[in-house]
């Protein structure tokens, strides 16, 4: 059975109002999202939801909503990809006739409350008498290892914080709207946090969520959003701790890539825009590599060559990402909205969307396509 995403909604973002909380948020979006289509409360019969600051976030949701007799709950959490890996979960769910309408739902108050009270970390025992700044620490590592071994300079990962901002110039929700352009020296000239990640290498700090309303495509043909159809997806782990990862420069990307091309039974050549998890600089330029759209170190060329910004073969991040848009606590839920929006325009047939859990450790992708992909 093939599935469609027919509701698509984000909560209030950036510094939400005193007293709200990841619940309200995620609460608020799933109405939002379930307007969008049309649908109610009532129709709801899965739930799915994961947040740094809530461990059963699907029971909240639930709560919030009044949804009192949901058939199937999820709140696998596996950081920045786990709604992906809800949506397939939803995906598998349905088919088996455990439910007939999934709600993704995702909320965070980082900003509000601060980064260390919403989104604790959990240091290996390996790593700790080293006293990094996790997460950060973890990604510079990683990009310092890129640059060593293939070359890679930091204006070229200035490049990826440069096109994230030329994307949110035209977006009036984005944390970064009305800043005016950032220009590589701007981001080189940053104060340095972590070699050689600067302030302007990072993901914002914002509140905010989102939600998604999953069905059948043949119940989505009946509701008020044109379908975006889940053409394929794919989920992958090598490791929790960065101490543990098999290479510094190669992601377990390369297998959820894989699986949800074989999936969809397609290549990256048939993918036309890409949202990929974007917390740090380097990051991307993995994805990029790891997922086909060019070859193992070159992926900082690539970037620096205006391919992901406006106007380039591959457009990245469309409302700025996490660099430039918004970034509550976890982005994956936000990336995979903007994914949607770009199917439903119609610019784009096929639209891949990959979220990062952890320091590279959990990866989930997806291939999501309009009615004549599918």
């Amino acid at each position: 059975m093939t599935v469609a995403i027919v509701g698509a909604a984000e909560s209030d973002l950036g510094l939400v109002a005193p007293g709200l909380t990841p619940t309200d948020l995620m609460a608020q979006a799933s109405l939002r999202a379930l307007e969008d289509c049309g649908l109610a409360t009532g129709d709801v019969d899965g739930l799915y939801a994961a947040s740094t600051q809530l461990p059963w976030a699907s029971l909240n949701l639930g709560e919030a909503l009044g949804v009192r007799e949901a058939r199937t709950h999820d709140s696998t959490m596996i950081g920045g990809g786990s709604p992906i890996a809800h949506l397939a979960h939803a995906r598998a769910a349905i088919a088996r006739g455990d439910c007939e309408v999934a709600l993704i739902a995702y909320g965070s108050t980082q900003r509000s409350v601060g980064r260390d009270r919403a989104s604790v970390q959990e240091v290996s025992p390996w790593e700790a008498p080293y006293r990094p700044m996790l997460p950060l620490t973890a990604y510079a590592l990683a990009a310092a290892r890129h640059m060593h071994e293939y070359g890679t300079t930091p204006e070229q990962l200035a490049q990826v914080a440069v096109s994230a901002r030329q994307w949110a110039q035209g977006n009036e929700r984005a944390w970064t709207f009305g800043k005016g352009p950032l220009s590589v020296g701007e981001v080189l000239a940053a104060p340095r946090i972590c070699d050689p990640l600067g302030v302007k290498d990072c993901c914002l700090l914002t509140d905010g969520g989102g939600a998604l309303v999953v069905t059948s495509a043949e119940r989505a043909r009946t509701l008020r959003q044109p379908p975006v159809h889940l053409l394929g997806a794919g989920e992958a782990s090598t490791h929790r701790h960065l101490s543990s990862m098999p290479s510094l420069t190669q992601t377990a990307a390369v297998q959820s890539g894989a699986r949800a091309f074989a999936q969809a039974r397609l290549t990256p050549a048939d993918v036309t825009c890409v949202q990929l998890y974007d917390a740090f600089t380097i990051t991307p330029v993995l994805f990029l590599e790891d997922l086909g759209f060019c070859a193992k170190g070159d992926g900082g060329p690539f970037v620096a060559s205006g391919a992901i910004g406006p106007g380039g073969a591959l457009p990245m991040n469309t409302n700025g990402g996490g660099l430039a848009y918004q970034h509550p606590g976890m982005y994956g839920l936000l990336l995979l909205i903007e994914a949607v929006r770009q199917v439903r325009s119609g610019a784009h047939d096929v639209v891949l969307a990959h979220g990062n859990g952890g320091v590279f450790s959990a990866q989930t992708t997806a291939l999501l396509g309009s009615g004549a992909a599918a």
